[in-house]
């Protein structure tokens, strides 16, 4: 079979895994790692295709890394061998032989997607041209200058009427006691004339001025409707491709049943995300349920420089993302036996939670790693729920500020709505003072530094956070090395805002210190457990002002 690639390495002496791969978390078997490295040896040595992974230090700004995926398969002869996927395209756009071909090649010569593309283009080509057009760039701006001074001159003659109003009070109530009847009536005569005549003024002059912005924007108008013309004409070319593009998007099952994305993604308030289908893991399942291939075992990686916006490190395996890939993966996978749902298993369910701290109306924890703030959607276990059973007539919102499930440290909690307002009010204003304390995967060069990276969720792989200056909400860490032991640096970091997984991005991420803390399943690599530690904590007392902290020292 073209695709299915035999095992270099021998593998006789490696037990099969009873369950398939649960993509959304895993530690990958061993095959898939055997799988994964051999892959990995053909990208660092082939020559079947050109694309700029950024593995090179004269790499240019077009570098840009790609997620790999391998899945262990059986075929009809109970031979065990191999399948290889890229996500997305290549950059010289080349589908070489060693790799699962698409669900759907849009690209294929003649086909509608090119078709529809060459449409969009032509548009946008007539679009560029009137944008361009010099008459239309001076017409724009004649017109943006004639209604401007319309404008001002419309403004400053309504600010005359109303001045002018002011003053014919002013006269009439003089007048009431200084002239006789007959006066008075003839003053109120000439000031409602002069009323009316203001008015009329307004009016002309309101027609005049509408007259001659007609006049001067006739052929801009004229302009301005071809171009929305154009723009709707694009829009409606875009959709129907789109549409049409996610009903050729059919995926299988184990059953043989196909779905496409319209199907899949059935909710018209919501469109498959962009790229749904393109990913290496539902590439790798259509090839082997296409092809009675019997799925065994799977695990994706990283090869290459890491985005911009998210953290990828290279080499590193990553789960299928939740957004695009996994209403695909859930219809793909129907009826597979899969490893269970680690993301569901509550760790922290005997650990206890210690209080280090109590008052009338203050509550100061140690959370142990992996037990949540408050109750998630499928485990409700939390320091929340186990605090409130504890103290069930305590009023408010009880949390005061969280922690990530995986990071362990102090926690403050309130028994009152009111002690909840005054420390809630101290985090807005960042007097609160904290320390964390973190291992890192790495070793850091500079002793300490700062992190301003903006953060904001991955509406495509929730709950993981991308680094976005245009949309991201302000970020900033300090942090500081403690020591370097073993490869790896221990620091303190100084979080001056209180984003999610902050700390976790500004570690990991390219642009902030680049090592991720050990046991960053999202971010880095799966452990035992996140290295990170809400060690120290600093604030005034609720009610009596007292300046208080409390100190929690780390198990790693």
């Amino acid at each position: 079979m073209k695709h299915f690639l035999p095992f270099k390495t021998t593998i006789s002496n490696i037990e099969l895994p009873k369950k398939f791969t649960f993509p959304f978390y895993y530690e990958p078997h061993l095959l898939a790692k055997i799988a994964t490295t051999e892959l990995q040896e053909y990208l660092k040595n082939q020559t079947d295709f050109k694309h700029n992974f950024g593995l090179l230090e004269s790499s240019d700004t077009l570098a840009i890394g790609k997620m790999f995926g391998v899945l262990v398969v059986k075929n009809n002869q109970n031979e065990i061998g191999y399948l290889a996927a890229f996500s997305g395209k290549l950059a010289d756009k080349s589908l070489p032989e060693k790799f699962v071909p698409p669900v759907f090649n849009m690209r294929t010569e003649g086909s509608f997607y090119i078709k529809g593309e060459l449409e969009i283009d032509a548009i946008n080509t007539q679009l560029s041209v009137l944008k361009k057009n010099e008459d239309y760039i001076a017409l724009k701006k004649s017109v943006k200058k004639i209604t401007k001074e319309i404008d001002e001159d419309l403004a400053f003659q309504r600010k005359r009427m109303k001045l002018f109003r002011a003053d014919r009070k002013v006269q009439k109530k003089k007048a009431v006691a200084t002239l006789n009847d007959l006066e008075f009536k003839k003053l109120t005569k000439k000031l409602t004339q002069e009323s009316f005549n203001n008015q009329f003024f307004i009016k002309e002059l309101q027609e005049y001025y509408l007259v001659k912005i007609e006049r001067v924007s006739k052929e801009f108008i004229i302009l301005e409707a071809k171009i929305a013309s154009l723009k709707k004409e694009r829009k409606e070319k875009s959709n129907y491709l789109q549409q049409t593009l996610f009903s050729k998007y059919a995926f299988l099952n184990q059953e043989k049943e196909l779905k496409n994305l319209l199907a899949i993604f059935d909710n018209p308030a919501i469109k498959p995300p962009a790229g749904s289908g393109e990913c290496s893991a539902p590439k790798l399942l259509q090839y082997a349920f296409a092809n009675d291939l019997t799925p065994i075992t799977m695990a994706e990686f990283w090869w290459g420089i890491s985005p911009n916006s998210a953290v990828r490190q290279h080499k590193n395996y990553y789960p299928a993302c939740q957004g695009r890939c996994k209403p695909i993966l859930t219809h793909m996978l129907a009826g597979v036996q899969m490893d269970d749902n680690l993301l569901l298993e509550n760790l922290s369910e005997k650990k206890a939670l210690e209080i280090i701290y109590e008052d009338a109306v203050l509550i100061v924890v140690n959370k142990p790693a992996e037990l949540l703030s408050v109750p998630g959607k499928e485990i409700k276990d939390s320091v929340y729920a186990r605090i409130k059973e504890k103290y069930p007539a305590a009023t408010g919102p009880l949390i005061v500020h969280r922690l990530d499930m995986s990071t362990s440290g102090i926690l403050l909690l309130t028994k009152s709505k009111e002690a909840n307002k005054v420390l809630q009010s101290q985090f807005i204003n960042r007097t609160v003072k904290k320390r964390y304390v973190a291992l890192l995967e790495g070793v850091l060069t500079a002793d300490n530094g700062k992190i301003k990276l903006p953060l904001r969720v991955d509406l495509d792989d929730r709950p993981k956070q991308l680094v976005d200056f245009t949309h991201g909400k302000p970020a900033e860490t300090d942090w500081k090395i403690i020591h370097i032991k073993n490869g790896k640096t221990r620091v303190y970091f100084y979080p001056i805002t209180g984003r999610t997984h902050q700390l976790r991005v500004h570690a990991a991420h390219k642009n902030g210190l680049n090592t991720p803390i050990v046991g960053d399943d999202l971010y880095g690599k799966k452990e035992k457990r996140l290295h990170l530690h809400a060690q120290f904590i600093e604030f005034f007392h609720p009610s009596t002002n007292k300046k208080m902290s409390f100190t929690v020292e780390s198990d790693f």
